[in-house]
């Protein structure tokens, strides 16, 4: 995990060091991204073969794998899913991060999984790193990474996701990850919610979440509890139309059951301008 982080932090501190590719050149490789991953759950030998270069190394716990290795083993994994469909594990990428120039890129992206057995609603968390280079005016993939993350990890990104549920009212969102005795301390009125009041209030607000941004994160975490610690500088419009930029520090406070991480407690105080 330490390995996985500093490759991140590398690919961050990347930007400045070169000219970034363009919004469409980006969209185009997580295009790019997404169709070889369908190809790889289809076992599309066909388009892994254009995919990976010749000299494509992939790195993981059993050391390396050749493109010859990855593809044969991709398909035969495709195989035995068409063969045993009912368990077959649902998954799907996201948290995109791209940072490419106009003959190599680096992609990375969260992995979720999801069983389809056991009847429990627990979900896998991994990130995976892949380098690609243009080669005869088309991408290929020359190497590629992956780790399981752990609950620092997890409970991060799901700060992420809140704040995206919360700009999109993705009610659904909250309704899966609060807690069933969850509460909810706002931060402009100090006044207490459950986890219904909190959804029924999202409802029915009328402001506008135009962007939310997290920093000073820390996470603590003790066997089946955590809290996370931050600052949200969230602005948009409220109600009247009227502009609003606030700074909160929170205290998020996150409780592990069936298997998964849910929001037991949040408060929030809104720092002074």
């Amino acid at each position: 995990m330490i390995r996985m982080l500093a490759v991140l932090f590398l690919v961050a501190g990347s930007r400045t060091a070169f000219a970034q590719c363009s919004d469409a050149d980006k969209k185009a490789l997580e295009a790019f991204d997404k169709a070889w991953g369908d190809a790889s759950v289809g076992g599309d030998r066909a388009f892994l073969q254009n995919a990976y270069a010749d000299d494509y190394a992939g790195l993981g716990a059993g050391g390396t794998t050749t493109k010859a290795q990855t593809i044969d083993n991709t398909v035969r994994d495709a195989e035995r899913n068409r063969a045993n469909p009912q368990y077959v594990d649902r998954s799907s990428a996201d948290n995109y991060i791209i940072v490419c120039t106009p003959n190599t890129a680096t992609i990375t992206h969260r992995n979720v999984t999801t069983p389809t057995q056991g009847g429990t609603q627990e979900s896998f968390y991994s990130r995976s790193v892949h380098f690609l280079e243009k080669r005869r005016g088309r991408w290929q993939v020359v190497s590629g990474t992956g780790n399981a993350l752990n609950d620092q990890g997890v409970l991060l990104y799901m700060e992420r996701d809140w704040n995206d549920a919360s700009k999109r009212r993705d009610v659904a969102w909250f309704e899966r990850n609060y807690a069933g005795d969850a509460s909810d301390v706002s931060s402009r009125t100090g006044g207490i919610h459950t986890k219904a009041e909190e959804i029924e209030s999202m409802k029915t607000d009328k402001s506008v979440l135009e962007s939310l941004e997290l920093s000073d994160l820390n996470v603590r975490v003790e066997g089946n509890t955590a809290v996370v610690t931050g600052v949200n500088q969230v602005k948009g419009r409220d109600a009247q139309g009227k502009p609003f930029d606030r700074r909160v520090r929170f205290t998020d406070t996150f409780i592990k059951r069936d298997g998964r991480w849910q929001v037991w407690a949040t408060q929030g105080t809104t720092i002074p301008q």
